[in-house]
């Protein structure tokens, strides 16, 4: 009986251990991105826009007006405690800095790290992994616009210049990944 239980604990220790989401990094499960899959807080059929009101880490509210200013925006949900997520904010950071604003822009999302708390862990692990875009902390309008439907971080969100939903990816990717993702997205708009 034993025996059992330690068997149970190590493959749950295992599950912890190897990610947030179930990803790896390297097949990250995505919707098609030239199709209006699944919307966040939405059902599939109906036009996919959402709204909320966010708070940045520099005290900035910011809404869903924010994808008017690029053609294409990435929403990277992650976690303080996601080492996956942490692995992949690097290459994110770098793809930030080279692109447009104009043409895309990446906003992280703290799943786990709500307005008006502590986040001198986010600001410190923002600085250590160089992703240097803009971060909003969690609150009751992003629970409702992204949050419901993340099933584990990281999850990857992209909207259009108008705030519809184009797809997803739920786990992490390398930077590669992501900048043929969105090199797809950007030529299917």
């Amino acid at each position: 009986m034993r025996k059992s239980y330690q068997v149970i604990f190590g493959v749950l220790l295992l599950l912890l251990l190897g990610g947030c989401a179930g990803g790896n990094g390297d097949d990250p499960a995505k919707t098609d991105p030239g199709a209006a899959g699944t919307s966040p807080a939405q059902e599939e059929s109906s036009p996919i826009f959402i709204t909320f009101e966010a708070t940045d880490l520099e005290g900035n509210t910011v809404s869903e007006e924010v994808f008017t200013r690029s053609r294409l925006t990435m929403v990277n949900v992650w976690a303080t405690y996601c080492n996956p997520c942490l692995r992949e904010m690097p290459g994110l950071g770098q793809l930030s800095a080279e692109y447009d604003p104009g043409e895309v822009q990446i906003i992280g999302v703290v799943s786990d790290v709500r307005e008006g708390e502590d986040q001198s862990l986010v600001e410190s692990l923002v600085q250590q992994t160089g992703a240097d875009y803009p971060h909003l902390l969690a609150n009751a309008s992003i629970d409702r616009a992204l949050l419901a439907s993340v099933s584990g971080v990281p999850t990857t969100f992209f909207f259009d210049g108008e705030g519809a939903y184009l797809g997803g990816v739920v786990g992490s990717a390398d930077r590669s990944k992501w900048e043929e993702l969105i090199h797809e997205l950007l030529e299917k708009m």
